[in-house]
């Protein structure tokens, strides 16, 4: 009897097991080399305690265009730091990608930026999970991490920030984005801020 436990109890563990492997080329490639692990801590500041507006230029981008913060001003933004084999990135990805959409009336954009691949391998992320907005190649030179590297800067892989209509940082989780409905209350917020 004792011996029927066990081996149920190693098939089972296999059965479970074996729900982790995957076909998907870039599941199969990921690892921790590059993942700098981050505790979801969130960070908003106050209007009046903001820092200067981020600039940054790139013509690096997935979409094969040149992108400005100057592009963006006037519109909140939520820019988004990641790479293809970061677990908890592609974990996020499908949420980014629905308030992209779902936020695209109420004048937010949205920007990734890229911190590990190549163009293919960050476009084949970008493909496989519908994201509707461009991200800047920043592996090479790390332009955007130094840009926003001020005041809340993007210490963790994935790091979501919010940026207001001046340019400036309003708000940030520093890892996965594990509370979409916190998330959009902040968002909520920066967009109900006054115009410039």
């Amino acid at each position: 009897m004792k011996r029927m436990i066990v081996a149920a109890s190693l098939a089972a563990s296999l059965v479970f097991l074996g729900g982790c492997v995957s076909n998907d080329p870039l599941a199969v490639d990921a690892n921790n080399e590059n993942f700098t692990s981050a505790d979801g801590s969130v960070t908003e500041v106050a209007p009046a305690n903001r820092g200067e507006a981020v600039s940054f230029e790139s013509s690096d981008t997935t979409d094969h265009s040149t992108l400005s913060s100057q592009d963006f001003r006037g519109s909140v933004l939520v820019v988004n730091f990641w790479y293809a084999a970061c677990p908890p990135c592609r974990a996020e990805a499908p949420d980014l990608a629905d308030l992209a959409t779902a936020y695209a009336d109420k004048g937010v954009l949205f920007l990734g930026v890229n911190v590990f691949d190549n163009t293919a391998g960050a476009q084949s992320f970008e493909n496989s999970f519908d994201i509707p907005y461009p991200s800047i190649l920043d592996a090479d030179t790390g332009t955007l991490r130094l840009a926003f590297a001020s005041d809340l800067p993007p210490s963790g892989i994935p790091t979501t920030l919010i940026v207001d209509r001046d340019g400036r940082v309003a708000a940030r989780v520093l890892g996965f984005l594990a509370d979409r409905s916190m998330f959009e209350d902040m968002l909520d917020s920066v967009v109900a801020e006054a115009a410039p």
